[in-house]
């Protein structure tokens, strides 16, 4: 992974158990099987891993179901899914959409009106640029309640393929991605039925995706470049601690 790898929302933290968001989103595990699998905690999850992730689909809004991260066209086949992402790599493998194309490109508009989903995260990863030097930035909720990230997905076979919204950053998120100036689209709690909804139009999800989520309700700070090496294991606890740069006190 190189640093590059962190110019937009490729990682993320995923600690709760499956329980948990059941509970938070009332619905149920879509197969027992998986609880075992999914129920491992990930502190770090780097996207170009193409993790498997829990997600609520639109089309069965009352369950939680494993989504492979990196939405793949619908025409293709489960054999093609791999190869696909070898050869989207220069585009972001599809772990990203920009909400300002949803409605015009080829990918994104097949799945927006049916295929919107619900990413349940405890955390994500942003990179901060300074003297030509990037700096992780964890973004949380406040109480460790955890975010619901909005995406789209395709199905292709028995898999769900997925990938995470991104839209202009809010003011914290511009001054935290600093280079890019995006971030995710954070869906209020209020608001993840809504998403979820068949009776939505194309004003409607403009207008859910350009809301910003409450800034003083979320907690953002730097953690170690250990985020960065290919060589080391970052998926542990302690990628989630802050680290402290000096060069950084007066932005922080």
């Amino acid at each position: 992974m190189t640093n590059k790898s962190l110019d937009m929302c490729f990682h993320i933290s995923n600690w709760h158990e499956p329980e948990y968001w059941e509970k938070e989103f009332k619905v149920a595990i879509s197969d027992e099987r998986i609880r075992p699998v999914m129920s491992k905690p990930h502190y770090h999850l780097n996207g170009f891993s193409h993790p498997n992730v829990l997600v609520i689909p639109q089309e069965k809004p009352e369950v939680l179901a494993p989504g492979v991260w990196g939405i793949v066209p619908d025409y293709k086949i489960p054999k093609e899914i791999k190869p696909y992402y070898k050869e989207a790599v220069k585009y972001g493998s599809g772990l990203n959409a920009q909400s300002e194309k949803l409605f015009s490109h080829f990918m994104y508009r097949e799945s927006v009106m049916t295929r919107r989903c619900v990413i349940p995260v405890d955390g994500f990863f942003e990179p901060h640029e300074y003297n030509k030097k990037k700096y992780p930035f964890y973004i949380k909720e406040k109480t460790d309640k955890g975010l619901a990230l909005a995406g789209i997905y395709t199905v292709i076979g028995t898999y769900i393929t997925f990938s995470i919204l991104t839209k202009k950053a809010s003011p914290l998120f511009e001054k935290i991605h600093n280079l890019k100036k995006r971030q995710p689209v954070i869906l209020s709690s209020e608001n993840v039925d809504y998403w979820l909804s068949e009776s939505l139009n194309e004003e409607d999800i403009k207008e859910l995706v350009n809301l910003n989520f409450p800034e003083e309700r979320l907690d953002a700070y730097t953690v170690s470049k250990d985020l960065f090496s290919p060589k080391i294991d970052s998926d542990v606890q302690t990628i989630l601690e802050r680290a402290n740069y000096e060069e950084l006190d007066a932005f922080i």
